[in-house]
């Protein structure tokens, strides 16, 4: 049984999504690859504790690596990559190619990058950690700027 609520954040409101009491999305408003809101079942705060309570802690600059149980839905591929998101420590990048040699398959940048797109739990699982490989910032679904801020909130440079 999947419930939502919203939260805010200095990156706007974020949705979060729990089946069964388990996190399975945190979307973003405006975020390219949102499932329609009547897909994220009834509002009820209860599930939501944890999840709350490190993201507030992340956001003041006292969390560096979030320690939650997720429920990603997602092809193998896409689940092997969010796994890889996952590895990149706090204030560091890696590049679309830099995940595909570490998937074994250098050639799949793209498709890494397609993987990315579609993670369903931003910030918790940062793909706002993969840059292009001349360290630009590309595709970002919660766009370029919330990325941007978000990095820039990770190395310490942020002006909050």
């Amino acid at each position: 049984m999947k419930q939502h609520t919203v939260i805010d954040s200095p990156y706007g409101p974020l949705t979060l999504v729990a089946d069964d009491g388990v996190l399975c999305g945190l979307y973003m408003v405006g975020q390219r690859h949102r499932p329609p809101e009547e897909t994220f079942g009834e509002r009820d705060d209860t599930p939501f504790g944890e999840v709350t309570h490190q993201l507030k802690a992340y956001f003041e600059g006292e969390l560096k690596e979030f320690t939650l149980e997720l429920r990603m839905s997602g092809t193998p591929f896409q689940r092997s990559v969010w796994d890889q998101l996952r590895r990149i420590p706090y204030g560091e990048t890696r590049s679309y190619g830099e995940l595909a040699e570490a998937l074994g398959n250098a050639g799949a940048s793209r498709a890494v990058g397609l993987a990315n797109g579609k993670n369903p739990i931003g910030i918790i699982v940062p793909c706002h950690r993969v840059v292009g490989a001349n360290g630009s910032l590309t595709g970002y679904g919660g766009g370029l700027d919330r990325k941007q801020r978000l990095l820039d909130f990770e190395s310490g440079t942020a002006l909050f």
